[in-house]
């Protein structure tokens, strides 16, 4: 039988697609990204072993997550959770409780629902089982 996943398993896949999506690009300059471009253009690139090997760790970690979204979700599903958070994100810049007067908070905003999206994905075959009793499994080619 199934385990059930709570808030907490949701919350648990929410912070590891934040960290996927942070440790790739954040506007604080500590990411990937800055890393190997640190002044932000080509003619700066640094490139070795380490950087290699964390790129390989955060290219698994994308996999991971997007495979799982876009097989759980579908593209109409995947659609609806990009609408659903962008509108929620909009609704609560709309009634001031975020902040969206920068290109640096509407990248932290597009960060954070990529990583909502990501985790409803995540979670989307555990919430479906809860609600219909249907079940999602992969198909198995023989």
């Amino acid at each position: 039988m199934a385990k059930k996943i709570g808030w907490s398993g949701f919350f648990l896949r929410f912070i590891g697609a934040l960290a996927v999506v942070f440790l790739t690009y954040n506007p604080t300059g500590f990411s990937y990204v800055q890393w190997i471009l640190p002044e932000g253009n080509l003619s700066t690139w640094h490139f070795g072993p380490l950087e290699a090997l964390a790129g390989l760790l955060l290219i698994i970690g994308w996999v991971i997550f997007l495979r799982a979204t876009q097989r759980s979700l579908g593209n109409l599903g995947l659609i609806l959770a990009i609408a659903l958070v962008a509108t929620l994100a909009w609704l609560l810049i709309d009634s001031g409780l975020l902040a969206a007067g920068s290109a640096s908070a509407i990248t932290w905003i597009v960060l954070v629902c990529t990583a909502a999206v990501m985790a409803i994905g995540m979670s989307w075959s555990h919430i479906r089982r809860a609600m219909t009793g249907q079940v999602d499994v992969d198909e198995i080619d023989g």
